[in-house]
């Protein structure tokens, strides 16, 4: 046991502290989408300086710098458009700077393990702590040029990390570099222009609380009428005082509606986004907002119902419900999805599993749901897995960001608390301890299930392993098992069961004198020896 790790202690994962709900701008004029896409463009150019401002200035930047960019901004826009743009564009770099931190510990990773692995002699095998060498001397050749080109991105990163240097696109990469491959993505010139314009442009606004319906510059009324402040240079374009604009169509949101019409109707802060989707011509609203922070119900309290154990796979969630003692009770359940498509199918899917699993948690009375706390962002990479595609792959494929987003949301809507535990080992001692024991004729029992069980006693506290069954002569009832986990607070428990008084067997003696009444005789007559002789009654019980 020296070589395990040592292993997290369970948790309960806090709730969200957001809310974002969208629907669809319906009803729209021509003029109302010529507004929309005027506004967006003219506040997308704006954003479009204000970022490369921001890289400019890297490392430097301060709260003056800041000042002096929304000052800018101002004439050509509003105080108030300035001030989300200045704010998006902080986010946006903050978030470019993390990606580039966990870049350069990716290649760092990389570079440390090709080191240790070309130091060690071809053919030298490795054990569970460390890999071992190449197996040929032409694998050890590609891998000694692959860490060069490693070394080589690794000082560009690092230089470029010192430096305060992001490389960041409005509208993204993928979609910039997509421009050259039009043919294998489907796409004319004019699809692909209107899709990165789309993205480039800028709608959105934080709101502000105290202000009329929570927002100044997006406003959406609780009958769904929603105004645009214009910025200056687009001000002839108004319908309404003070420049703004009011949309045609009234807007609903079906989910969360009551408590964002609740949220506007006492003026509380709300952000709004307003985009547009070309592959289908709508246009959509977004609305989000903080809210406070559930308080975190006490992990005993949580598990006061059992568990319900939930292993994440590939295609499909292993679920296994537990009593408080930590025994799995009833058949394990799989709820199936497809991470095939595109994004909105793949969230979609990822969203009907969990609701599937949320309503049958409900069901069942279990007020927790044990997951892993899975972190994939440092074994996938080639270096840590070698010549296993099929399992960088399967790594890969996971939705473990996307499935504990949704997760804590949806089951924070429902009142389920989510239990969060350590993901070492549980694969491996599920299936060596609990899959060949609830394996029967009429169920088969996967290394998914197994794992699901580890994982929930894990959260409970318990061991992993099965109790071990006593002698079977130290059986209080000599048949069957007793194998049946206990809990820890039981008195007596690892002693032998309370002697009940009356007979130990399950079956009842007959009465004796009844039987020897009512009894014929049994007698033998021995015709060769010329004797007889009479056997007597016998007390025949079971």
């Amino acid at each position: 046991m020296g070589g395990l790790r040592e292993l997290a202690a369970p948790f309960v994962v806090p709730g969200p502290s957001g809310v974002a709900v969208r629907t669809r701008l319906r009803q729209l004029t021509a003029v109302d989408e010529e507004v929309l896409r005027r506004v967006g463009a003219h506040l997308g150019a704006l954003a479009c300086r204000d970022l490369k401002t921001r890289c400019h200035d890297g490392l430097d930047h301060d709260a003056k710098a800041w000042a002096a960019r929304k000052r800018e901004l101002t004439p050509l826009s509003s105080a108030r458009w300035a001030g989300a743009i200045t704010k998006a564009t902080h986010d946006q770099w903050a978030l470019a700077r993390r990606c580039t931190l966990a870049h350069l510990q990716c290649l760092q990773a990389g570079v440390r393990t090709l080191r240790h692995r070309l130091a060690l002699p071809v053919g030298s095998k490795g054990s569970k702590q460390a890999p071992g060498g190449y197996r040929s001397r032409r694998e050890w050749h590609a891998k000694a040029r692959r860490l060069r080109i490693l070394e080589d991105r690794l000082e560009r990163e690092r230089t470029d990390w010192e430096a305060g240097t992001v490389h960041v696109v409005r509208g993204g990469k993928r979609l910039a570099r997509m421009r050259h491959q039009l043919p294998a993505a489907q796409l004319t010139e004019l699809q692909w222009r209107a899709r990165w314009e789309a993205e480039r442009w800028f709608l959105q606004a934080d709101g502000e609380s105290g202000k009329r319906y929570g927002n100044e510059t997006l406003r959406i009324a609780p009958d769904g009428q929603v105004s645009i402040r214009l910025p200056a240079p687009l001000k002839q374009w108004a319908n309404a005082p003070h420049g703004r604009y009011v949309l045609t169509g009234r807007i609903g949101f079906a989910h969360r509606g009551q408590e964002w019409a609740d949220r506007v109707a006492a003026n509380r802060a709300v952000a709004y986004r307003i985009h547009y989707d070309p592959a289908r011509g709508r246009w959509y609203v977004t609305a989000s907002w903080h809210k406070p922070v559930t308080r975190t119900v006490p992990l005993a309290a949580a598990l006061a119902h059992g568990v319900i154990g939930v292993d994440l796979n590939a295609d499909h969630l292993a679920a296994w419900r537990l009593d408080v003692h930590g025994n799995p009770t009833g058949s394990p359940r799989r709820f199936c999805y497809d991470l095939t498509g595109t994004a909105d199918h793949r969230d979609a899917q990822v969203r009907h599993a969990l609701t599937r699993l949320l309503h049958w948690a409900r069901a069942r009375g279990v007020r927790a749901i044990a997951v892993e706390d899975l972190d994939f962002t440092a074994e996938k990479t080639r270096e840590k897995h070698g010549r296993n595609r099929r399992f960088r792959q399967l790594v890969s494929d996971l939705p473990t960001g996307r499935l504990r987003a949704r997760l804590v949301s949806m089951a924070d809507r429902t009142g389920i608390t989510v239990v969060a535990v350590d993901p070492a080992y549980t694969s491996k001692w599920g299936a060596q301890h609990w899959q060949k024991p609830l394996t029967s004729k009429n169920r088969k029992t996967t290394r998914h299930d197994a794992a699901s069980i580890a994982i929930g006693r894990r959260a409970q506290g318990h061991r992993l392993r099965r109790r071990t069954a006593p002698p079977r002569a130290h059986r209080s009832d000599v048949h069957g098992h007793r194998i049946v986990q206990a809990g820890p607070d039981a008195p007596g428990r690892e002693g032998p069961r309370r002697r009940l008084p009356g007979p130990r067997t399950r079956s009842v003696p007959p009465d004796a004198q009844r039987t020897r009444a009512t009894r014929t005789s049994n007698t033998v007559r021995d015709v060769r020896g010329e004797r007889e002789w009479v056997q007597d009654s016998l007390l025949l019980t079971d």
